[in-house]
């Protein structure tokens, strides 16, 4: 891919033409479907353009390595398109990371005893898992149905996972709010229960089912047929790389905060501590990440492939 922006850069400044038949076309030598022509980073169809100094005196093309087909110049469209929405899934997956990290340390500080039970603070990621399953059976079953019967269409790929963009800022200010909850009992020496985290957690749940499969399926359906691997582990990097953004967050407003004596947003006694700011800071990084995917999302040219006869 990396030949098609650099193989016609003696062109860069050369106008473009107007009309698509003065793209090059030629056959492939690996057979898969053909793209078609869009006008989104137009500055790179000058690799697929063809010039009188391409051609041989018998018409012929001088090379195929400095001239592109269309198709291989809209696969190379499609892998930059793909930029801002794999951006916005991997700050999403940096606020999904709070489940194994902040939201833990919350938990560790509310009363862990339902009735009989005693409720360790990370057993509740397991309830987190049988909320994505419940999630998914409850979508399929009823969700879907409803939405075809209302629409006469299912939801779009990128509609999904603008909702799960949408409740992720619910995900987060709903924390933010237990936590002041969970703040306010603590000056009275009184401990909520650990199960007033079980809405954040659902909510976490449904945020899951509609972005990070969807994602999947997104980046493998839209992915050109040689790449559909690499771009299927494209899209399961934005969780590695949403971990290491999440480390870095909590580690810059630890230090940022923690000055002058304070204990800081996050000190290891939640109590004496702000960790409701914390999650209203990544609710606003949440909205943020929502109207930018919003943005990117509404201009999205999905790939065309042209059907030959």
């Amino acid at each position: 891919m990396h030949n098609t922006s650099i193989g016609r850069l003696p062109t860069w400044n050369t106008n473009l033409p107007f009309a698509n038949s003065e793209c090059s076309n030629f056959a492939h030598n690996i057979a898969q479907p053909k793209l078609a022509h869009t006008d989104e980073f137009r500055f790179l169809d000058k690799a697929a353009t063809v010039y009188d100094s391409d051609h041989l005196e018998d018409n012929e093309l001088k090379s195929s390595w400095k001239i592109y087909t269309v198709t291989q110049v809209e696969e190379l469209k499609i892998l930059l398109r793909f930029v801002p929405i794999w951006t916005t899934g991997i700050i999403y997956t940096s606020v999904f990371s709070q489940m194994n990290t902040t939201f833990i340390q919350q938990g560790s500080a509310m009363g862990t005893r339902i009735g009989s039970f005693a409720i360790p603070p990370a057993s509740l990621i397991s309830f987190e898992a049988i909320s994505v399953m419940a999630s998914v059976v409850l979508y399929n079953k009823v969700l879907v149905p409803k939405i075809r019967c209302w629409f006469s269409k299912d939801l779009s790929q990128l509609q999904r996972m603008g909702i799960g963009y949408f409740l992720a800022i619910i995900t987060m200010a709903t924390a933010a709010f237990i936590e002041w909850r969970r703040l306010e009992s603590a000056k009275k020496d009184e401990l909520i229960s650990i199960a007033w985290q079980l809405p954040q957690y659902v909510i976490l749940a449904v945020t899951e089912v509609f972005i990070f499969i969807t994602l999947t399926e997104f980046f493998y359906g839209q992915a050109p047929e040689s790449m559909k691997s690499i771009c299927s582990a494209l899209a399961s990097l934005t969780v590695s790389l949403g971990q290491y953004l999440s480390s870095l967050i909590v580690t810059l407003v630890s230090v940022t905060t923690a000055t002058e004596g304070k204990p800081g947003w996050i000190p290891d006694d939640l109590n004496k501590g702000h960790l409701d700011y914390f999650f209203w800071s990544l609710t606003g990084l949440c909205i943020v990440n929502f109207v930018t995917y919003l943005a990117f999302a509404k201009n999205y040219t999905l790939k065309k492939v042209i059907l030959e006869s």
